[in-house]
């Protein structure tokens, strides 16, 4: 009777944890993977942004949105982060918020100066959205002089560590 109690506290203990998610995923591409092409109007002077044209420079593309605080301020700490980087990244930061006024308003709280800025007015029903395949959250990518992904979700500590190294 004795061990039957510890099997089931065993069992009771295993099956509660099982539904931790161990190893949660934010969807998206790869490491290694090649950056899907994309062209984006910006609302500021209504140029068009190709991220073809970026070919031959490192890129830090930054998916997020200002209802999304964790983007959000990811998002900034990178602008800050590259703002001081004697290495040339280049950033595209890419709102998904459905509200132009949102977004110029919360660039211009967070101090986000970079002129590759842009709103994607669609949100999470843009077709921008789904070529990232960003479904369960938002991400940012570390892209090399060929587009190739060499870091995902990469914090502005790491960011600055990479500039420093190469």
């Amino acid at each position: 009777m004795k061990y039957v109690k510890w099997i089931f506290v065993v069992l009771l203990i295993s099956s509660l944890t099982s539904f931790v998610a161990k190893d949660k995923s934010t969807g998206g591409l790869s490491v290694g993977d090649v950056a899907p092409d994309f062209k984006i109007e910006s609302t500021s002077n209504g140029h068009a942004f190709e991220l073809t044209n970026m070919k031959g420079k490192y890129v830090l593309l930054s998916f997020w949105a200002s209802y999304d605080a964790l983007s959000r301020m990811q998002n900034i700490r990178l602008n800050n982060a590259l703002r001081s980087a004697s290495r040339q990244v280049e950033m595209v930061s890419i709102s998904f918020d459905e509200y132009t006024s949102i977004f110029s308003e919360t660039i211009r709280k967070d101090q986000i100066v970079s002129p590759t800025c842009f709103v994607e007015t669609k949100g999470e029903n843009s077709g921008l959205f789904k070529k990232y395949r960003l479904n369960r959250g938002f991400a940012n990518y570390l892209l090399d002089e060929n587009g190739v992904i060499i870091a995902k979700n990469i914090s502005a500590t790491q960011l600055s560590a990479y500039l420093k190294r190469g």
